[in-house]
């Protein structure tokens, strides 16, 4: 069973910077692909970015390109998303999602405000 447990959240000014987790397991994380989705208030789904198992790969949405980083550590089944120069229309819900996988977890609350 895929679990997923994201924390780090918090609330942050604008320009700011966050450093999100999310401990994976129940499934082999170093040969899964992963992603970062987030959901703002009254808002559906938005994918955010990706990395493939090894790390060498990553892609980003547009409206975060630049600022956030993903990355992962095989060793540790801990995928992270580094966020620098928040703004206010980053504030959501933020997810880490297996892919392929409809698995999500409790999520951890990003509020960008001063």
């Amino acid at each position: 069973e895929v679990q997923l447990v994201e924390s780090g959240g918090g609330l942050v000014q604008p320009g700011g910077s966050l450093r999100l987790s999310c401990a994976a397991s129940g499934f082999t994380f170093r040969t899964a692909a992963m992603n970062w989705v987030r959901q703002a208030p009254g808002k559906g789904l938005e994918w955010v970015s990706w990395i493939n198992s090894g790390g060498g790969g990553t892609r980003y949405a547009d409206a975060v390109k630049g600022r956030f980083t993903i990355s992962r550590d095989n060793a540790k089944n801990t995928l992270y998303l580094q966020m620098t120069s928040l703004k206010p229309e980053d504030t959501a819900v933020y997810y880490c999602a297996k892919t392929d996988s409809p698995a999500r977890g409790q999520g951890t609350q990003v509020t960008v405000s001063s």
